[in-house]
């Protein structure tokens, strides 16, 4: 190997340089078993001495030990020796083979142009090699491509034999919770009785809750813990209790071994996502039938597939997407992810508002992406009462088996958590009876052992005690048992669905819940010109009914009604008729006044009177005493074809050029050209697009000396 070095390519100037001697093994296992490679790589010392290196001019770099040459990433050493190249420092490069560098092409390339760049030269047993000289850069280029080949047919050789052992169902890794390992290697349903009930229960309850985080609440409120076998550390095998926690339900939902099915590559790596020194990440997760194996019934089940199945359609409904209605929310909309905009087709959002803490559905997702107006807008109570009305008549019919169902709802979920609290009351005592033989099966003369069994049990039991504390409280704050008498009120009640539905134990997110089994989507369009809302209720099955409902406004010439009311106001304004005679007269013909009020009153109707100039008597409103240009509230209002209302609110922002006249009353000057900016201000949408038009609008223009 030395006669194959000697070339008169190694320079003097090269022996007064670094000689580095790069050492790497692939794996910790090859380190520990394959010593004599390791051996050999140490033995290029001597190889370097021969060379005519002195022995304080030898760099020994073996920082990759137990590292892949596949990348960069993660490799100190060749990291390390880069930078000494890339400073000058090195003469020479010694390895055992090319391949110990680097097995990818990218690294290869890379130290081979530093190399040629600052004329270091590479060798392992065959020779030396300059790649300054195009012979060796050719051979230098096909060996790198032949060690990045190498490594590529040893990964698919290997994966190909996993596959196949996967395709047969018998790739077996670490088992899911709830499950072992057997010694001939196949899963099995744990033996453990409380694991198993622990496992149902939490499938039980997610029918129930239909949402994970209702799930992962009612097991912390009820003190459930998750059974876990570690596969790793000193208790290896071993049962733990731990607390619940949201991945490990997520998990324990989304696999489908529950239900009898062996899945393989359900989670690739995506090189575009995987991120620089965290070789876990990157990670897709595919869905059961995405996987590249999937093989039905074949491993022992808790549930059914039709069961996992609609679990993974609830799971993926609960996301909140633009596409899918979300989980239910605990405020009182009764629509929230159901109401779609009859305008454009977009998800009506919900927003909560004033001290009663009222809701309402706007569609606003083009004013936040486009800055466009508000598209529509509507009341939620109003939507609400007319769903929850088709709903329960719906749901007559089957009032007496929701009744029946009902009652054994409750007799199920007491007899699971009894169940469960009866094992965890089993197994401490096992564990008082465990430790009290093992104290008792102690020499009485051996102290140093007696003490600390004795510790152990009287541990055990104050935990047994703890634990009996605990189950008495359940006890007491559990439903108990239902008589007779309880199951006749569930069936009353069920006929009575309406008293349900309001009542107060019942939840909004289970009116929304019972809302999303029957309704697939609920269209709704505003006409902004009146109060009419035409409805569309698109049923679970096709079906879809219109409706046509009334909504609450602002104003009173929004109503459909308004030009009649306006002709009965005519007709009822006579001498000697009241303004509280007027409004009983009003509210007996059926009219109704804007702002969700339900009657008219005296001051109501004073006030609609005076807007609408049906007195006979001339108040300050009159023209009497007034200068050119100069308006009562009243009379401009009607000059500008607005409400007084309107003119009302601009003379408190300070928005007109206004005096009081001897008597209080105000007096507004409106030349020609005010009147155009009133007509303006009037009509231009409050948008933010307008936002600095609308600022020069409501400066008023000061009145000129007389």
């Amino acid at each position: 190997m030395i006669e194959a070095l000697r070339s008169p390519k190694l320079k003097p100037w090269h022996l007064v340089r670094w000689v580095i001697i790069y050492i790497r093994q692939s794996t910790l296992q090859q380190v520990t078993e394959h010593r004599e490679s390791t051996a050999r790589q140490y033995a290029l010392v001597d190889l370097a001495l021969a060379l005519g290196w002195p022995r304080d001019r030898i760099l020994i770099i073996d920082d990759d030990l137990g590292k892949s040459g596949e990348s960069v990433e993660g490799r100190p050493g060749f990291q390390r020796l880069l930078a000494e190249v890339a400073l000058d420092h090195v003469g020479l490069i010694l390895g055992l083979e090319m391949s110990r560098l680097a097995r990818s092409c990218k690294d290869w390339h890379q130290l081979l142009e530093l190399c040629a760049r600052f004329h270091t030269l590479l060798g392992d047993a065959d020779g030396l090699y300059d790649p300054t000289d195009y012979n060796d850069r050719l051979l230098l280029g096909l060996k790198g491509t032949m060690s990045e080949a190498e490594l590529h047919i040893l990964k698919e050789r290997m994966y190909q034999g996993k596959l196949n052992k996967a395709r047969r169902g018998e790739l077996m890794s670490i088992p899911p919770i709830g499950y072992i390992r057997l010694t001939s290697g196949e899963w099995a349903i744990d033996p453990d009785e409380q694991v198993q009930t622990t496992v149902r229960l939490i499938f039980d309850q997610f029918d129930r809750e239909a949402t994970l985080h209702g799930l992962l609440r009612y097991l912390v409120h009820h003190g459930i813990r998750i059974p876990v076998r570690p596969h790793s550390g000193p208790n290896r095998g071993g049962l733990e209790w731990r607390r619940p926690n949201r991945g490990t339900l997520q998990y324990l939902l989304h696999h489908p071994t529950y239900a009898g099915a062996y899945r393989f590559g359900h989670r690739p790596i995506d090189p575009r996502r995987k991120q620089p020194g965290r070789p876990n990440t990157g990670k897709l997760i595919r869905r059961p039938e995405e996987c590249l194996v999937l093989i039905r019934d074949r491993l022992p089940a808790y549930i059914t597939w039709e069961r996992f199945s609609a679990n993974q359609d609830r799971l993926e409904a609960n996301r909140a997407r633009q596409d899918r209605p979300g989980a239910p929310r605990q405020g009182a909309s009764l629509l929230a992810g159901l109401l779609r905009c009859g305008r454009c087709g977009r998800r009506m959002a919900v927003r909560y508002s004033g001290s009663k803490n009222r809701h309402s559905y706007n569609c606003a997702q083009g004013s936040a992406d486009y800055a466009e107006p508000l598209c529509q807008s509507v009341s939620g109570p109003v939507v609400d009462d007319l769903v929850a009305r088709e709903i329960l008549t719906a749901l007559e019919p089957a009032a007496l088996e929701a009744s029946l169902a009902a009652v054994a709802e409750v007799e199920r979920e007491r007899a699971e958590l009894s169940r469960h609290w009866q094992l965890r009351r089993e197994r401490a005592g096992y564990e008082v009876e465990r430790a009290a033989r093992q104290y008792q099966a102690v020499e009485p003369e051996n102290r140093m052992v007696a003490r600390e069994l004795e510790r152990r049990w009287e541990e055990s039991l104050k935990a047994q005690r703890h634990l009996e504390e605990e189950y008495e409280r359940w006890l007491r704050t559990a439903p108990g048992r239902l008589s007779t008498a309880d199951a006749e009120v569930i069936r009353a009640l069920a006929v009575d669905l309406p008293r349900v539905w309001h009542a107060g134990t019942t939840t909004p997110a289970e009116r929304q819940r019972a809302t999303r089994l029957l309704l697939e989507r609920v269209t709704v369009t505003v006409d902004k010109t009146s109060e009419r809302v035409e409805m569309e209720l698109h049923w679970i099955g096709g079906l879809m009914r219109r409706h046509t409902l009334s909504r609450p406004v602002k104003r009173y010439d929004l109503q459909s009604d308004y030009p009649l009311l306006v002709e009965r106001l005519r007709a009822l304004c006579v001498p000697g008729n009241s303004a509280a005679a007027i409004a009983e007269q009003l509210n007996a013909e059926g009219f109704r006044p804007p702002k969700r009020v339900a009657r008219f009153t005296g001051q109501m109707v004073q006030r609609l009177i005076g807007r609408l100039d049906l007195t006979r008597r001339q108040p300050h409103g009159s023209h009497v005493g007034l200068c050119r240009d100069e308006y009562r509230p009243t009379g401009l209002a009607r000059r500008l074809e607005i409400s007084r209302e309107t003119v009302r609110r601009w003379l408190r922002a300070g928005w007109l050029t206004a005096r009081r006249d001897a008597e209080g009353h105000h007096v507004i000057w409106a030349d020609a050209s005010e009147l155009r900016r009133l007509r303006e201000l009037h009509q231009l949408p409050r948008t933010w697009a307008n936002k600095d038009r609308l600022a020069k609008l409501k400066l008023p223009k000061p009145r000129p000396e007389r």
